[in-house]
């Protein structure tokens, strides 16, 4: 993994008006710290919790009607710290805290429409679907849904129900009916908002029959509000107890908002697990914790201030469209965008970088491949005058694409691979302003986040591969999983594999520079003749041959029986016309032996149409590992192709 060189370091200016900069000194002065670079600042901050997040705290300005004297009880306990136990407050009050003629929100569609929405119509807004809230008789505690694309409507009635108490929980309208009934059909929602459709690679699809069925399938609804996307006035009377959103809020004034105070830790949102091998798990995460977390790591991390613009390309089926929301806490203006983001072979979004003057750009990994494969060369054909950072998440940025980004995008930038999940809504692993950034590796583990790596016996390991793992508690730990009043299902997930230590699911290693590497998930990892192998590290060799668009492994239990070891299988999409021949497959091969090890290299090649995928672009190995074993994948709706792994079943190549 050693590089001679880093692909960019900050200079003296931008290290100086960082706001970790500021923060740092504030602290040190706070209390009397003597701390002489990152790695003290980092150990100070998992050393000394409370000190440091009361200072993000009191540095990013929480408004709360009450902090409390405590910062945390029971702090030791793992799951069952309790942080800031005494604090009240209410998370839409942070986002809604500019109420002036500034944009708050900018949306672009991909059939041209464009809006902007001002800070003062934003509160106008939400006030008015609060009150609407309300007279449907929503309190706090109830759940209020949305099946919407990335609309600015979407962020009001997130609001708006925050505002009361409510739980806000979302999918994207590309999901199926069964994939939302088996989310929403758990947690009984109230209230349900759903658009009359959305545009997708230039085709507009109607969702007003999948919403009339959704309707159907849940009978704790009290009121189903649509909001205009497709139609200027979309015919709601198929649905029971439809309105259109003018007509939800119509007498309703706007106003003050009363927004109720809460406990820190009242429910915020219910977050999803991908549900591929089984029910998907209600994941509920705490208004205080989500607050502060993602205030630190949007102005420490991400280096986010007042008027900067902040885009992320994400549905509201993933947890990247909460953390891009609360961005407004922090004073940015978000940048929405609903449809693909490669139309033009990805130029569509760096023209909406330079039309609205994008600071960060944020996307995955596999969009940025995508770019690669393209040839798309931004920097020869934007400016991008603005943009200093790119966020990138969703699997591991291999170094390739570290280059491409400097070599074709911008040069001075900071390009900040990130890694978290659903299971915390925001991150363990990112990028950090004042620090250099290293080909193919995450700069800095999040700060107040005491994250190791095990080996399976549960020993620390200095350098190495091993478990990713967090020993200490943090405030955006889940409060715990939905009907689950024992906390058995919630243990089971995360701490029943390390007792008392988060257990994430990632194979990964700490670098030489303190940054990350993550080789994918951990329960995917190969064990041939008993070496684990992380995926990433094969996909990263594969991908790199212009013939592959894409690839997916598994272990495959062979030869059958008691006896049966694990032979490594690579499936790949290649581009379109091409076919897999003896020639090609030698090749790839030969690059994987060549740039790992000989037990990478794959026993059996086998070419695909495509590669199965959840609705938030993260490829299924597990799904396809079922599928050649011949067992049952579970929630298909959870996939945004299930049709893709009939590819995958009763292959011949994988019975000899």
């Amino acid at each position: 993994m050693t590089e001679s060189r880093p692909l960019w370091v900050p200079d003296q200016q931008r290290i100086e008006q960082a706001n970790i900069t500021q923060f740092a000194r504030d602290a040190i002065r706070r209390w009397n710290l003597g701390l002489n670079n990152y790695p003290d600042f980092y150990r100070w901050s998992i050393k000394q919790p409370e000190q440091f997040w009361q200072s993000v705290w009191s540095f990013c300005g929480v408004i709360a009607s009450d902090r409390g004297t405590r910062a945390v009880a029971d702090r030791e306990k793992m799951p069952g710290a309790r942080w800031f136990p005494d604090a009240k407050l209410n998370f839409a009050e942070n986002l809604l805290r500019r109420r002036d003629d500034s944009v708050a929100l900018v949306f672009w569609c991909e059939d041209s429409q464009k809006r902007r929405v001002t800070h003062a119509e934003l509160y106008a807004q939400v006030s008015r679907i609060a009150k609407a809230l309300r007279a449907c008789g929503v309190k706090r505690g109830d759940r209020v849904v949305g099946y919407l694309p990335n609309l600015p409507e979407a962020v009001m009635a997130m609001l708006a129900a925050a505002s009361i108490g409510a739980i806000w929980s979302s999918c994207s309208p590309d999901f199926g009916v069964q994939g939302v009934l088996d989310r929403f059909g758990q947690i009984e929602p109230t209230v349900l908002f759903a658009a009359d459709g959305y545009w997708y690679n230039g085709k507009a699809a109607d969702t007003l029959g999948k919403t009339r069925e959704i309707t159907a399938g849940l009978p704790s609804l009290r009121r189903v509000v649509v909001v205009p996307q497709l139609a200027e006035r979309p015919d709601v009377s198929a649905i029971r107890g439809a309105q259109r959103l003018e007509e939800f809020t119509a007498g309703n004034e706007a106003g003050a908002i009363r927004f109720d105070q809460l406990p820190f830790n009242h429910p915020l949102y219910i977050l999803y697990s991908s549900g591929t091998t089984g029910a998907p798990k209600c994941i509920v995460h705490g208004a205080g914790g989500t607050l502060l977390q993602h205030l630190k790591e949007h102005q420490l991390h991400c280096d986010v201030k007042p008027g900067d613009r902040l885009f992320y390309f994400t549905t509201l089926g993933w947890m990247m469209w909460n953390w891009l929301v609360s961005g407004l806490a922090s004073g940015a203006t978000l940048l929405l965008y609903d449809g693909s983001p490669l139309l033009r072979r990805g130029a569509v979004v760096f023209d909406y970088a330079d039309v609205e003057g994008m600071t960060h750009f944020g996307t995955s990994a596999k969009f940025i491949d995508a770019c690669a494969k393209t040839g798309l060369a931004p920097m020869r054909t934007h400016r991008l005058k603005s943009l200093r950072t790119i966020l990138s998440t969703g699997s591991p940025l291999v170094p390739e694409s570290f280059d491409y980004v400097y070599r074709c995008v911008k040069k001075d930038l900071c390009l900040s691979s990130i890694s978290g999940g659903t299971d915390i809504v925001s991150c363990f692993a990112l990028g950090n302003p004042i620090l250099p950034v290293w080909r193919g590796e995450i700069q800095s583990r999040g700060l107040g986040m005491r994250v190791e790596v095990f080996d399976d016996t549960g020993a620390a390991l200095a350098s190495g591969k091993g478990e990713l793992v967090c020993t200490n508690s943090f405030p955006s730990m889940p409060i715990g999983f939905w009907n689950d009043h024992d906390d058995r299902k919630y243990r089971a997930a995360y701490f029943e594999h390390f007792p008392g230590i988060w257990r994430h699911g990632d194979w990964c290693e700490i670098t030489e520079h303190g940054g990350m590497v993550i080789y994918g998930r951990s329960d995917a990892t190969l064990n041939p003749g008993g070496v684990r192998i992380g995926t990433a590290e094969i996909y990263r060799q594969v991908e790199q041959l212009d013939e592959v668009v894409e690839s997916l492994v598994i272990g495959q239990n062979w030869p059958p029986g008691p006896l049966a070891g694990v032979r490594v299988v690579l499936f790949v999409k290649l581009r379109e016309g091409l076919v897999l021949d003896a020639g090609l497959e030698s090749r790839i091969k030969q690059q994987i032996r060549a740039n790992t090890t000989p037990r990478h290299v794959p026993a059996i090649i086998v070419q695909v149409r495509d590669i199965p995928r959840t609705k938030s672009n993260k490829i299924v190995e597990l799904a396809v590992r079922s599928i050649v074993h011949g067992e049952p994948v579970k929630n298909l709706d959870a996939l945004a192709n299930p049709e893709a792994l009939e590819d995958y079943r009763n292959r011949p190549e994988l019975q000899r």
